[in-house]
């Protein structure tokens, strides 16, 4: 990973809203049941006082900078974590991080 992918991933959870809408999909995925671990949109949607376009466009920026996935199904919109790409900067962000 290079540093402007680094740069953008930390500029897309430096705003407030998105940080916490990342943590809520982060969140709902944990606790999914199903296999895909996957977040419904609309679960997690009533938990912010902000606007659908809004929210729409916080979800554009995660997934601009890879940290989530988002897939349309049926009427619902599904996010999931990029797993991988949370490894990566958490192992390059490590103390113990080698080179």
């Amino acid at each position: 990973m290079n540093t402007k992918q680094l740069a953008k991933i930390f500029k897309a959870l430096s705003n407030q809203n998105r940080l916490e809408l990342y943590l809520q999909i982060v969140k709902k995925t944990e606790t999914s049941f199903t296999t895909d671990c996957e977040c419904h949109i609309s679960e997690i949607i009533g938990n912010f006082n902000i606007g659908a376009p809004t929210i729409s466009h916080h979800l554009k920026e995660l997934a601009n900078a890879e940290l989530i996935f988002t897939e349309k199904k049926g009427k619902y919109l599904v996010c999931k974590v990029n797993e991988a790409l949370v490894k990566e900067v958490t192992d390059l962000l490590s103390l113990q991080h080698k080179e």
